[in-house]
C-alpha cells in the first residue's frame, strides 16, 4: 500500500516540476513524459509515447549521431550530460532553446535499462540576452570608428589622422565647433594609443576657475588655501603614464599656461601650496573650438605655449560639410533611442529624412542626436514624420545639390541587409557572420528565422532587401 501511495505522490511531484521531464529506454524510445514536457513542447503524451527521442530534433543529438558511434547517443557511453545548451524543435516547427540534464537508469542489477532527461525552456533567457548583446552594441556605436560614425572623405581623413596621432606620443590638439565630436576623437587616441592601458583623464578648462583650475591639474596640499582640508593630487598625477584630455583650452587662463608649459618642459608638476616637484609622464590631448592663433594675436592666448601643443593639430568638419554622413548619423541615432525608449517604431520616412538632408546643423552632430531624442517622444506613428523633429530642423537652410532618394528608412529592412552581407562575407557560417555584426550565433540564427533566410545558399538572393 505504501508503495503504491509513494508511486502516485512522486507522479504528481514529476508533474509539478516545470522542467519538462522525459524516460527513453536503451533504444531512444520515449517511454514517459510529464505534463511540463507536453506544455514546452506541444506534443501530447500519446503523440510522443514510443516515438524515438529525435522526433525532438535536439541539435546536440544530431552531432552525436553523426560521429557513427555504437550506441544511438554518446549519453550511454558518457553516463551523463549537464547543463549543456541545445535547441529541440516543438510539434508546430518552433525552435526552443533549453538547457538539458541527462542520466543513464540502471536495475538492481547494474543494468543500462534506459536514460531519464530534464528540458528547462530558456528561450526568454535567450531573447533578454540576445537583446542585451545588441543594446551594448548599439551604445557602443562601433558602426564608424571607436564610436565616430561616417564615411565621407572628410571623416575619413580623420580617421587617418586619429590612428597616426595614436602610434606618436606627441601632443594633439582637436579643432571643432561644438558637437563635432571633439571628445570622442580624444578617446579614440587613447583606445588605439600606445598607453590605452593606462589612465584617460579628462579636465574641463572652461569650467573651473583660475585658482581651482590649478588646484584640479597639479593638486594641492593641506592649507594651501581655504576648504584645502587635505593633501590631494592633481589630475596630472592621476594620469601618470596615460592621457590627460584638456578641453577648451582656449579658455585656459595666461597663468595656467605658464605653469603647464612648465610641466610640458619639465614633466614635473608642484601642488598648489608646495615646491617639491613630482615627476609625471603624461600625453597632453587637448581641444578647442576658438582660433588659437586669433588668440596669440589678441595676446590672451600664449605663443610659446600654442607652439607647444599644437604638434599634431587634427580638424573636424562641420556635419553640414559632411551632409552624405547624415543617414548613418540617423540610423545610428534612430536605433539607440529605440532601443532606449522601447517604442516599436519601424523606422525614418524619407520625408524625415529629406527634412534632416536639408538641415544646416548648426549644433553639429550634437544637435542632429538631440532631435532623435526629441522626435521619439513626440512619436506615436509607425514611422518618424517630419513633424515629430524640432521646429527648426523642418525650416529648410540648405540646399544639397544632390540628395539620393532612397525607399523609407526602415529598421528590419537595414537588419536584413546587414544579415545577408554578414553571411555572404562569412560564406554562410553563422559564428564567423556574428563576429561581423558583433551579436551572437543565437542572434543570427534567431534573425535567419524572423527573415526567412533559411539556408546559408539564399544570401545570395537579395530579393525584398
Amino acid at each position: 500500500m505504501f508503495n503504491h501511495e509513494l508511486d502516485t505522490y512522486w507522479k504528481t511531484v514529476v508533474n509539478t516540476i516545470r522542467d519538462g521531464i522525459m524516460i527513453v529506454n536503451t533504444q531512444g524510445a520515449i517511454v514517459s513524459v510529464n505534463r511540463a514536457f507536453e506544455t514546452i513542447t506541444g506534443y501530447d503524451r500519446e503523440e510522443v509515447i514510443g516515438q524515438p527521442c529525435t522526433v525532438l530534433d535536439c541539435n546536440i543529438c544530431k552531432q552525436a549521431l553523426s560521429k557513427g558511434g555504437r550506441h544511438w547517443c554518446v549519453l550511454f557511453e558518457r553516463g551523463r550530460i549537464s547543463k549543456r545548451r541545445c535547441t529541440i524543435t516543438a510539434k508546430d516547427g518552433t525552435p526552443i532553446h533549453a538547457l538539458k540534464n541527462a542520466s543513464i537508469l540502471k536495475d538492481n542489477d547494474g543494468n543500462t535499462i534506459g536514460a531519464v532527461e530534464t528540458v528547462t525552456d530558456i528561450s526568454e533567457i535567450i531573447k533578454k540576452d540576445s537583446q542585451l548583446e545588441e543594446f551594448r552594441r548599439e551604445l557602443r556605436s562601433r558602426d564608424g570608428f571607436h564610436g565616430l560614425i561616417g564615411n565621407s572623405s572628410a571623416m575619413r581623413q580623420v580617421y587617418d589622422l586619429i590612428e597616426n596621432a595614436a602610434r606618436s606620443d606627441a601632443p594633439v590638439i582637436i579643432y571643432g565647433e561644438s558637437g563635432t565630436g571633439k571628445e570622442l576623437v580624444s578617446k579614440a587616441i587613447h583606445e588605439i594609443g600606445l598607453r590605452r592601458n593606462e589612465p584617460f583623464v579628462k579636465v574641463s578648462c572652461a569650467s573651473l576657475t583660475e585658482s581651482l583650475l590649478e588646484s584640479e591639474l597639479f593638486g594641492h596640499v593641506k592649507g594651501a588655501y581655504t576648504g584645502a582640508y587635505k593633501d590631494r593630487a592633481g589630475r596630472f598625477e592621476t594620469a601618470h603614464q596615460g592621457d590627460i584630455f584638456l578641453d577648451e583650452i582656449g579658455d585656459m587662463p595666461r597663468s595656467t599656461q605658464v605653469k603647464l608649459l612648465r610641466v610640458l618642459e619639465e614633466k614635473t608638476v608642484e601642488r598648489v601650496g608646495d615646491s617639491t616637484p613630482i615627476p609625471v609622464d603624461v600625453r597632453i590631448i587637448s581641444a578647442t573650438n576658438r582660433n588659437l592663433m586669433q588668440l596669440v594675436d589678441q595676446g590672451t592666448f600664449r605663443k610659446d605655449f600654442y607652439f607647444r601643443i599644437n604638434v599634431i593639430p587634427i580638424h573636424l568638419p562641420l556635419l553640414r560639410q559632411r551632409a552624405e554622413d547624415i543617414p548613418l548619423l540617423a540610423e545610428a541615432f534612430f536605433r539607440k533611442m529605440r532601443l532606449k525608449s522601447g517604442k516599436k517604431i519601424e523606422g525614418i520616412s524619407q520625408e524625415a529624412m529629406d527634412a534632416l538632408m536639408h538641415h544646416d546643423w548648426p549644433g553639429n552632430v550634437r544637435e542632429l542626436r538631440s532631435a532623435f531624442e526629441y522626435a521619439f517622444v513626440t512619436c506615436r506613428e509607425p514611422m518618424l514624420q517630419p513633424f515629430h523633429f524640432p521646429a527648426d530642423v523642418l525650416q529648410s537652410k540648405r540646399h544639397p545639390q544632390a540628395v539620393v532618394k532612397k525607399a523609407p528608412y526602415n529598421i528590419h529592412e537595414i537588419e536584413k541587409r546587414e544579415l545577408l552581407d554578414a553571411l555572404e562575407r562569412s560564406g554562410g557560417n553563422k559564428s564567423k557572420a556574428a563576429e561581423f555584426l558583433g551579436v551572437s550565433r543565437v542572434t543570427v540564427w534567431n534573425r535567419m528565422k524572423r527573415f526567412g533566410i533559411e539556408t546559408p545558399r539564399q544570401v545570395k538572393i537579395r530579393t525584398g532587401s
